[in-house]
């Protein structure tokens, strides 16, 4: 059966177990404990990191006349967690997931922050198996197809309210983590982000990064 994924994205690994660790999900990892399982979290947040940069590369020669903080903001359309669910929906990678029982039952294989974490996980594996090369050519094939030209459907909230804040002299902003909750497969964070120490946003997140980007949309709305 996960032929038929290496099939799907034009990769071929050496090592399947690469392949295979990255469509294990914290859930299963966690009921199978016992057979020394890991989870995809640690290739997810190594995939985030490959994907971030092909794909600025990309914008950066692509559009050698948009500013930094427009580049900033496509390059968040093009990663966000519903274009990366919809690369997902393309390959059915939900079918290959491994979920524990929990996450079965509850719809994980079609939640969009479970099928975007494992495309970030499927990059990483290509990456530790085949180079950036094989990375490369899985990002150029899912993810550069959906170049944005014109208006971007997602914003980058954090980069917004750093540039409105920017437009006067020495403002500071912080984000901090004040509360999660949830089991490990699920969990829930919030945090505030603070300007010149007054808080001015709060947010909710299925991640510490989600969460930040919600925190600066509040704070967008109460700033402007």
């Amino acid at each position: 059966m996960i032929k038929d994924l290496e099939t799907a994205i034009g990769y071929q690994f050496k090592n399947i177990t690469l392949l295979q660790n990255a469509l294990t999900h914290s859930s299963y990892a966690n009921e199978q404990w016992h057979n020394s399982l890991k989870s995809n979290e640690r290739l997810e947040f190594l995939g985030d990191s490959v994907l971030g940069m092909v794909v600025a590369e990309h914008l950066y020669k692509t559009f050698p006349d948009r500013p930094e903080g427009e580049l900033t903001r496509m390059r968040a359309d093009m990663v966000c967690e519903t274009s990366l669910a919809q690369i997902a929906h393309k390959i059915n990678l939900g079918n290959y997931l491994l979920l524990g029982h929990g996450e079965e039952q509850s719809g994980g294989r079609n939640r969009p922050s479970i099928l975007a974490d494992a495309v970030e996980s499927v990059i990483a594996a290509c990456f530790l198996d085949g180079g950036m090369a094989a990375a490369e050519s899985f990002i150029r094939t899912f993810v550069l197809t959906n170049t944005p030209v014109q208006a971007m459907k997602n914003t980058d909230y954090k980069t917004a309210l750093q540039e409105l804040v920017q437009q006067k002299k020495n403002q500071q902003i912080a984000y901090r983590l004040v509360g999660e909750s949830g089991p490990d497969h699920n969990k829930e964070f919030v945090v505030e982000v603070d300007l010149n120490g007054a808080t001015v946003g709060k947010g909710i997140g299925s991640s510490k990064k989600r969460a930040e980007q919600d925190a600066a949309r509040v704070a967008l709305e109460k700033l402007k």
